[in-house]
């Protein structure tokens, strides 16, 4: 690796920051400023000095944001970097569960439900629970099972929240069936982490020992568990840890975000050194004269002033339309003339929105202009769960081994095949070290055999045979598609075929019975 020229690329304050290796370190980086810069020539720096790569953890706040420090550090490094860790919280966490699914007691092929597959398991939470009502509001329900879940809220104090204790039953019987499908939700990749470091000592000294020196990037938009995590990875006042933030730019509070983590970083590392980064590269002097003039107002900062050696810019406009209609026209016009008068591209324009609903205006305004677009956000066509569904029916056509797939589906629609039985199937598949689908398998040649099989429950036991032929009759029509001799089936007559064959309409209809418009809508989706 060619020595690092910092001094040509960094100046003071960062300089400062990146040889600052050892013990607490807090950054207090405004915006603007070179912070990612700086976290990337700090790992590079670590490497010179001779650090393993397989002690350093450095934690971000999204998935793009992990990728691109990866990215800068091996241009800096010119090396490969196969045992470093660059990660979000939730992905480190993931990491834990998969080294320790066993002692976790989670089969290896465990499945990470997204919100959809959450408030479907609500909703059937709901029904086993004998409290299911369409006017439940099964997201708003989801999010409070997650304040519960992460802290945020408990059983006796649920401000802003419509529900309280008569969910617990619901809640508990959610809990109960994740572990029964070998699944965890997106809070648990946090949560289990946490609980497993805070019960077994061992295990926790293991991730100690391998990570001596820690990263946290947007320090200021960690919540109280990931503190509460980081804390117990770090040996107290002597550890290694570096944290980047700025409590100015904390926006996320709504989400657990908790930039009170700042002062409790001073609280918890007294001994920590505080380097603040106040040029700004980003803006110009008239947009952080701006920013400086409402951030100065917010009580219990940390004092900072940002400054630029750019010039003053354009000044900045503001415009108070009368309604949403009259936003978007101002929008679309704006864009024309700018293309108009200072030679700009489609391209090079970008509208921010505050929530994906309010787009749909600016959207009629463009088409009215003809101004071509593209909408980021809001979930993916593949993430519907109708769509999810019919693509689990085809996996275990194509794999009856994928646990994932066939938890997913055994009993959607509807066919009997509770989860007192699942969780049999399950523990029988995880002492045998196979899949479910061989343990239903061993189930119907026991009962072919004229043995009673795995279970007493006869009705479940044929739920589970049907289930069994129906798979096997699709894929054998998938992989011969031959109605007759010389014609074959398209691909897709075939899911055709399938999706009547389980009646998913019927399915439809009765999750959405107060609203068959919106079944249809799912429908024509598959």
């Amino acid at each position: 690796m060619a020595k690092l020229n910092f001094e040509a690329e960094l100046n003071e304050p960062q300089i400062k920051a990146v040889r600052t290796i050892e013990g607490p370190v807090l950054i207090i980086a405004g915006a603007g400023s070179g912070k990612t810069r700086v976290i990337t020539y700090r790992i590079a720096h670590m490497l010179e000095k001779g650090i393993p790569q397989s002690n350093i953890l450095a934690l971000t706040f999204t998935n793009k944001a992990a990728r691109e420090m990866e990215i800068r550090v091996k241009e800096l490094t010119k090396k490969k970097l196969q045992s470093l860790n660059i990660s979000t919280f939730h992905a480190f966490g993931l990491k834990v569960i998969r080294e320790e699914y066993d002692t976790l007691g989670y089969r290896k092929n465990f499945s990470i439900y997204d919100e959809t597959d959450k408030m479907s398991l609500i909703k059937e939470s709901l029904r086993e629970c004998k409290l299911f009502s369409p006017k439940i509001d099964v997201y708003s329900l989801s999010q409070f099972f997650s304040r519960i879940k992460t802290g945020l809220s408990n059983w006796t104090i649920s401000a802003g929240s419509t529900y309280g204790i008569d969910m617990k039953p619901v809640f508990e019987e959610y809990q109960s069936s994740l572990r029964i499908y070998n699944a965890v939700d997106f809070d648990d990749l946090l949560v289990i982490p946490l609980l497993l470091f805070e019960d077994r000592a061992d295990i926790l000294q293991k991730y100690r020992d391998k990570y001596r020196y820690i990263l946290v990037d947007e320090f200021q938009d960690t919540s109280l568990l990931q503190y509460r995590l980081l804390k117990l990875l770090t040996k107290g006042n002597d550890a290694n840890i570096c944290v980047v933030g700025d409590d100015d730019q904390s926006i996320y509070s709504w989400r657990g975000a908790n930039y009170d983590n700042l002062f409790m970083f001073e609280r918890d590392f007294p001994s920590f050194t505080e380097i603040k980064l106040e040029q700004n590269y980003r803006s110009t002097s008239t947009i952080l004269n701006a920013a400086n003039g409402v951030i100065s107002n917010n009580t219990g900062r940390k004092e900072k002033k940002l400054w630029s050696i750019k010039d003053s810019g354009k000044p900045i406009e503001i415009f108070y339309p009368q309604n949403e209609t009259a936003e978007a026209e101002f929008i679309s016009t704006h864009i024309k003339t700018l293309m108009i008068k200072e030679d700009y591209k489609y391209h090079d324009f970008g509208v921010l929105t505050r929530t994906n609903s309010l787009a749909r205006n600016i959207e009629e305004a463009f088409l009215a202009d003809d101004i071509p677009y593209r909408v980021s956000g809001g979930t993916s066509f593949f993430q519907r769960k109708e769509i999810k569904d019919i693509i689990s029916y085809l996996r275990i056509i194509a794999n009856t081994d994928d646990d994932v797939s066939l938890l997913r589906i055994i009993n959607t629609p509807r066919r009997g095949i509770g989860k007192t039985t699942i969780a049999s199937l399950s523990e029988i598949a995880k002492k045998n070290h196979f899949s479910l689908w061989t343990s239903i398998s061993r189930l119907n040649y026991s009962r072919s055999q004229g043995q009673q099989g795995l279970f007493t429950d006869n009705k479940a036991a044929n739920e589970l045979e049907d289930f069994s032929l129906l798979i096997d009759n699709h894929r054998s029509l998938f992989l011969d598609r031959e109605t007759e001799p010389g014609k074959k089936w398209s691909l897709s007559s075939c899911v055709r075929k399938l999706i009547d064959d389980i009646d998913y309409w019927s399915y439809l209809v009765l999750e959405h019975s107060k609203d068959e418009k919106k079944a249809r809508w799912k429908f024509s989706n598959i």
